[in-house]
This record gives C-alpha cells, structure tokens and sequence, in this order.
C-alpha cells in the first residue's frame, strides 16, 4: 500500500510540474496539487490507523 501511495505521490507531481511549464495547462497543475495533497493525507490517515490497530 505504501509503494501505491509513492508512485501515486510522484505521479501528482509530475503532473504539476508539466501543468507549470506549459502555460496553457495551468489547470492541470492545479489539478495535480489537489491530487498530491489528498493522497499525503489519504496515506498518513491510513498509516497512523494501522499503526493504531497493530499497537492494540
């Protein structure tokens, strides 16, 4: 699941970078940002619940 989150993660980024370079894509670098900081958030969540799970 981790690995997932990664490529996902990296995947995000790329596509802001490419939405920045080329000025008539700034929606896709918008779009890209969105996408990056849900699956951070999405991933920590899911870490910090198994960790939770594991500890009880």
């Amino acid at each position: 699941m981790l690995i997932l989150v990664i490529v996902l993660l990296v995947l995000w980024a790329i596509l802001s970078v490419v939405g920045f370079a080329i000025k008539g894509l700034v929606w896709l670098a918008i779009i890209g940002i969105i996408l990056f900081v849900a699956t951070l958030v999405i991933g920590l969540l899911r870490r910090a619940v198994t960790r939770r799970r594991s500890k009880v």
